[in-house]
């Protein structure tokens, strides 16, 4: 799993258009409202991605995080999660870290992550905007997302 940490804690300024690439020939833009009501005060991570080795082994995190970093510098490479990220007009100082699942599916602990943010601030993270696998195991009641403590 990856994490998109944003360390300033002033209001974001938004682009009106998004940098990031085309992919299939869509536009990542979002209106500026649209990104304005996703926000959620006070949060750090902005973002929670997972990599997998894929049917051929092959992909991973290191090929996630060049897709990631492709699709934002206008590429059409294929990662549109995570796309408001790049609508921030601060967006090359955010900071990005990972973390080994060991034997957990990466896609059940990021939608745990997700699940424990929505508990503790009834609102998606401000770049994931769907909830991730919907068949994923309940999430734990702690109440706090451990990765926004980091």
């Amino acid at each position: 799993m990856y994490i998109v940490v944003r360390t300033d804690p002033g209001t974001p300024r938004f682009l009106t258009g998004s940098p990031a690439g085309h992919f299939k020939g869509r536009d990542p833009s979002v209106a500026v409202a649209a990104l304005t009501e996703a926000w959620v005060d006070g949060a750090e991570v902005l973002y929670v991605g997972k990599a997998t080795a894929g049917c051929s082994g092959r992909r991973g995190l290191d090929v996630r995080l060049d897709e990631f970093r492709r699709f934002g510098a206008g590429e059409a490479a294929r990662h549109w999660g995570g796309r408001y990220v790049w609508q921030l007009a601060d967006a090359t100082a955010l900071l990005l870290a990972w973390r080994e699942t060991g034997d957990a599916d990466s896609a059940d602990a990021k939608a745990d992550l997700i699940a424990e943010f929505i508990a503790a601030h009834d609102a998606r993270r401000f770049a994931n905007r769907i909830r991730g696998r919907q068949t994923r195991r309940a999430a734990p009641n702690s109440g706090t997302d451990s990765l926004d403590s980091v």
